[in-house]
């Protein structure tokens, strides 16, 4: 994802169930995604290789995924997955604003049966305006893993056995959206947007979902158990940590 140099940053980016997967060939984002608002500030552009959402002070804008999913590896060069309802399950990435010279700080949640309260956050080690990253979600029966350029930041393991609710029964649809969060999101809202820099900018692109698309009440994975899940193609549905990634 990329951003435009600023020197106050707004909130950029809760995505409902942040996902960012690795550049798929072929991957166009009029057939995977629709802007769902922001009066024109989101826009597909490069024939379809590449999205931009935009803030300014009037407006953000956010879009979604075009189909739902139950598990998958999700990668996208810069956000979100989000089921519906009172008791949605959600996995976040979101950007925090910052002033100018500080790091980043990337804030991550886990919701399920709309109870979350597990953030963790972490200092990027990298400044996320000048260049395009990858971020990654690993979302299976047993754990969920957020990765930045293919390596791993947190772990949120399955632990359903002592009671700990788990996203595992509800398709989520990916989101992304832009907009202004000074109220809490930059230093407990002490830092405000600095205006006069607008319009914010965010840009994605090389979205690829190696994933179980959700559709009419069935999954288009053969079988939902870990033990079929065997060939190269869908390792990621049993996959885990190593002891190198783990380090």
């Amino acid at each position: 994802m990329s951003y435009s140099s600023s020197s106050k940053f707004p909130l950029l980016m809760p995505l409902m169930v942040a996902c960012l997967i690795m550049a798929a060939s072929g991957s166009n984002f009029h057939n995977d995604f629709d802007i769902t608002w922001g009066d024109g500030r989101g826009k597909i552009v490069n024939n379809g290789e590449v999205l931009t959402l935009s803030l300014d002070k009037q407006s953000g804008s956010g879009f979604q995924s075009k189909n739902e999913y139950l598990f998958g590896k999700i990668d996208m060069q810069l956000k979100l997955l989000s089921s519906k309802g009172t008791t949605w399950d959600e996995i976040d990435f979101e950007f925090l604003g910052n002033l100018s010279g500080d790091p980043y700080i990337l804030h991550t949640n886990v919701f399920s049966q709309g109870k979350g309260n597990r953030e963790q956050q972490f200092y990027l080690w990298f400044d996320p305006t000048t260049d395009f990253h990858t971020y990654s979600i690993l979302w299976n029966p047993q754990r969920i893993i957020f990765s930045v350029d293919d390596t791993p930041i947190r772990e949120f393991k399955n632990m359903e056995s002592i009671g700990v609710p788990f996203p595992k029964n509800q398709p989520m649809r990916i989101y992304s959206s832009l907009w202004n969060a000074d109220d809490w999101a930059t230093r407990g809202g002490l830092v405000k947007t600095d205006w006069t820099q607008a319009p914010f900018t965010a840009s994605y692109r090389n979205f690829n979902a190696d994933a179980c698309v959700w559709s009419n009440g069935a999954s288009s994975c053969k079988s939902t158990a870990p033990s079929s899940s065997t060939s190269t193609n869908n390792a990621w549905f049993s996959q885990e940590m190593d002891s190198a990634k783990q380090q």
